[in-house]
């Protein structure tokens, strides 16, 4: 009887860690393997930041917008900050120069299927954003909205690495979860 009562016991703990990792606080598990984006990025790195004239400002202001981020926020997150640099910082980046504008290119490829994946999670309710998120995103859209257009453009793909450094953050914490 105990050998049964330890079995059930057992049985019933691997459950519940089962589905405290499956449904757990980052709802979304997209697969996201951001090294080929980091390696197009440090390829340009230089190039962007190069003509970024405002060396104290930044727009992912680490430590308030994305750092704060609760782990059950993590999958709006995202989203919404793939949508911020396809709709916005992707859009309003002029760059004359082919090697780097097609390493841009394959970025913005890549945040487009990363966000397709995102939305299909979101579809199937498994990504909702609190309004801590949502503040978060805000601080991010006005500390754009403070620069010139280009310049909040450049800054901002600038700071990509940012955003990949806390992509990669929060895939880690989820798979060791």
């Amino acid at each position: 009887m105990n050998v049964q009562q330890a079995s059930l016991w057992l049985l019933g703990a691997m459950l519940v860690l089962y589905s405290v990792h499956t449904h757990g606080l980052r709802r979304c598990q997209v697969s996201m393997d951001t090294r080929h984006i980091e390696e197009s990025f440090q390829e340009i790195k230089r190039a962007i930041q190069a003509k970024d004239i405002f060396q104290n400002v930044t727009i992912l202001s680490t430590s308030e917008a994305l750092q704060s981020i609760k782990p059950s926020d993590v999958c709006c997150m995202t989203k919404n900050v793939l949508a911020f640099y396809v709709d916005r910082v992707f859009k309003d980046h002029q760059e004359p120069n082919p090697r780097v504008l097609r390493k841009i290119s394959s970025i913005a490829n890549s945040f487009l299927y990363m966000q397709r994946a995102l939305q299909r999670c979101q579809e199937q309710k498994r990504c909702h954003c609190r309004q801590e998120a949502t503040n978060a995103t805000k601080i991010i859209h006005d500390n754009y909205d403070q620069l010139e257009v280009r310049s909040a453009a450049v800054k901002s793909l600038g700071e990509l690495d940012v955003f990949l450094a806390w992509i990669d953050k929060n895939n880690q914490e989820t798979s060791t979860a």
